[in-house]
């Protein structure tokens, strides 16, 4: 019941809790659950607001991309044809300067002239040919005459150059069938002291000069595509928003470049910080898991304590038994409210309390104290320590304590649990009993020596009656002188008889009142009868039959008691037997019945009625004339203190009456009790 915590020695226990009620936790555990309710809520917010934030960070993290990526573009597109622009304007006043177009091959130009098949065709066009179709390089009259619309462009060009003075662009062209090709013309004008002179053109491939201003890096992770205004965008709309376009600048000509990421990388870093940030509200999704699961554990845990608190409760309550708790140095640390009930002292007027405790008498608190120690030093014995305590009212109080010891979680011994029974009554009933043992051994000794005086009369009243009669018609015969002296011996030997049976008696009788405590002993019935019968059947008148043919009946039995109780019930037998008209006989036999075996004595005489079966067994009863009564009373008291008893019924060989008396079989008595008991 107790629930303690390791605990050093010289710290005392907390019994308060135990007698405290324990508070409802409805209200907290209904706040503590809605506080991790909220909690889980906020961390399931807080990974909603955390991707969306990823989303568009990722999102304007790729706009950015794709702004600097467009710029990178641009500029660099711009770059080479400005330089490619510059290569021409070289080539045109070579041209007109009289270097002639021999000096091509030597010209170290930029990287748009220097690709191979990006430069188609090139060449000089003087001013006031713009219009012909016949003149300029081959590539230049096919393009022209092609389709109008490729005339027009190129019209326009040269227009545009000698006008506005700059660099101007045709295209894209078309061929005779109306496609679209890559080719676009540039017209690059040259003036000579103001006047124009002419335009230098060239026919390039945007395709090639595409690829060769896009880097290796770019191109791996970008597909650029050549577009003009016209041209529409696929309609995937996931390539639409992934696509973005950068204008070329090409003078004269609406050309785009279409720029569609493959296979970018994500941003590393805030999907790191995002693993990073999720692996941590996992843990706290785990740490709350665990908290409830301890929480509920808990619950739990205290609905037990409370539960085992209000049973300890409630066992307290129901005993009687004193509780009394106190630590290694004596002081008290808890005491229940059945000790403060046997002292007659409150809880708080104990707890805390020291040698000499209040409920100490005064005459006694030497030794209580010494003995106190004792038990501080070893406890109590199995069989406990009587003391005497002093109620407040001033009674003493006689109490039996036992002691255990008192320990914590880890097994350290801080004192000791005493138990203090409250025997008072106990003590003053065996005080009481043992002046009544004494008074009832005092009536019992009266009642042995009534026995014994009942028992001589009742035994010797025949025999010294025979005796009497013989010697009184002897002396009267001699006086007459009637008696010759060969007369004279039977009858002497009839009255030595008597006076040998009547020492027996008076020798039987006294080691019945000396032995007053049975010695049980193994004993053979069947044996134990022939031996018991003998001088009865070589004097007896009557005729005495033994049926005894089995084999050995053990018992245990006091030989002495129970051969006084065979010849008591024999007696009796011999006795009524010739009083009926039939020959006088008398049968002996033993009879067994599961854990009992009987001594069976029947008779031929008249039997006993209905009427007398229960009175022939009290004491003073006699049916016979001149009886005492005390036989079968003492019959009875033998074999009830055998744990046996003795019937009385019709014999049904001979017709009078049998008397049984029954013995437990040896090892099977029902009610066993030691070897040495008292008789009856």
């Amino acid at each position: 019941m107790l629930k303690t915590q390791s605990t050093p020695a010289n710290q005392s226990l907390d019994f308060a809790l135990l007698q405290q009620a324990m508070p409802s936790h409805t209200s907290r555990n209904r706040r503590t659950l809605l506080w991790l309710l909220g909690l889980l809520l906020l961390l399931v917010a807080s990974v909603v607001t955390l991707v969306l934030y990823l989303n568009t960070f990722e999102a304007d993290e790729e706009a950015r991309s794709r702004a600097a990526d467009a710029q990178w573009l641009e500029q660099s597109v711009q770059f080479h044809f400005r330089r490619i622009e510059d290569d021409l304007l070289v080539l045109a006043r070579q041209t007109v300067l009289g270097a002639g177009e021999n000096n091509t091959a030597t010209m170290q130009g930029g990287l748009l002239w220097r690709e191979p098949g990006v430069v188609l065709s090139h060449g000089w066009l003087a001013a006031g040919l713009s219009n012909d179709a016949r003149v300029g390089t081959q590539r230049w009259q096919l393009d022209w005459a092609a389709q109008a619309a490729n005339a027009q462009a190129l019209a326009i060009m040269q227009e545009t150059t000698r006008g506005l003075r700059r660099s101007a662009y045709a295209g894209l062209m078309q061929r005779s069938d109306g496609a679209l090709t890559d080719v676009v013309w540039l017209a690059v004008p040259f003036f000579d002291r103001g006047q124009f002179v002419g335009n230098y053109l060239a026919a390039l491939s945007l395709n090639r000069a595409i690829a060769a201003l896009v880097p290796t890096w770019f191109a791996q992770e970008h597909v650029v595509r050549l577009v003009t205004d016209e041209v529409k965008g696929p309609p995937d709309d996931e390539r639409i928003n992934k696509s973005y376009r950068v204008a070329m600048n090409l003078p004269g000509a609406d050309l785009f470049l279409e720029v569609t990421p493959v296979g970018s990388p994500p941003a590393t870093v805030p999907r790191i910080f995002f693993l990073v940030a999720l692996l941590f509200l996992s843990g706290m999704l785990v740490s709350l898991w665990a908290l409830r699961r301890d929480f509920v554990k808990r619950q739990q845990v205290q609905a037990l304590f409370q539960t085992q608190v209000v049973l300890r409760t409630a066992m307290e309550n129901s005993v009687t038994i004193g509780l009394r708790a106190w630590d290694r140095s004596g002081k008290i640390l808890y005491v229940n409210e059945a000790f403060c009930s046997l002292v007659g002292y409150t809880p708080p007027e104990l707890v805390g309390q020291s040698t000499p405790l209040p409920y100490w008498p005064a005459d006694q608190s030497h030794e209580l104290k010494l003995l106190h120690h004792d038990i501080i030093a070893q406890g109590t014995h199995d069989g406990g320590v009587e003391v005497q305590f002093q109620h407040r009212d001033g009674h003493l109080l006689d109490v039996l304590i036992h002691e255990a010891p008192l320990n914590t979680a880890s097994g350290e011994q801080i004192g000791w649990m005493s138990s203090v029974l409250d025997i008072s009554e106990r003590k003053r009933a065996a005080r009481m009993a043992a002046r009544q043992q004494e008074r009832l051994q005092a009536s019992g000794r009266l009642v042995a020596v009534g026995e014994v005086a009942s028992t001589l009369a009742h035994e010797l009243n025949q025999p010294l009656g025979a005796l009497s009669s013989f010697a009184n018609g002897l002396l009267n015969r001699l006086r007459g002188g009637r008696i010759s002296l060969a007369e004279v011996m039977p009858v002497v030997e009839r009255m030595e008889r008597l006076a040998d049976k009547s020492g027996r008696i008076i020798k039987r009788v006294n080691a019945f009142a000396r032995r007053r405590e049975m010695s049980r002993q193994p004993l053979d019935l069947v044996a134990f009868m022939r031996g018991t019968m003998t001088p009865y059947q070589t004097q007896s008148q009557v005729s005495l039959e033994l049926a005894l043919d089995q084999g050995p009946v053990w018992v245990d039995a006091d030989a002495l008691l129970l051969e006084h109780a065979v010849h008591n019930v024999l007696a009796n037998a011999l006795q009524w037997a010739p009083l009926s008209g039939s020959p006088a006989r008398v049968r002996v036999h033993i009879e067994e019945d599961k854990t009992l075996v009987g001594i069976a004595v029947g008779d031929s005489g008249p039997g006993v009625n209905e009427e007398q079966q229960e009175q022939i067994f009290a004491a003073f009863f006699s049916t016979s004339a001149g009886g005492m009564g005390m036989g079968l009373a003492i019959c009875r008291s033998v074999l009830e203190a055998h744990h046996g008893r003795i019937d009385v019924g019709r014999d049904p060989v001979l017709g009078g009456a049998q008397f049984t008396l029954w013995l437990p079989l040896s090892g099977q008595s029902a009610n066993s009790q030691p070897e040495q008991d008292n008789s009856a």
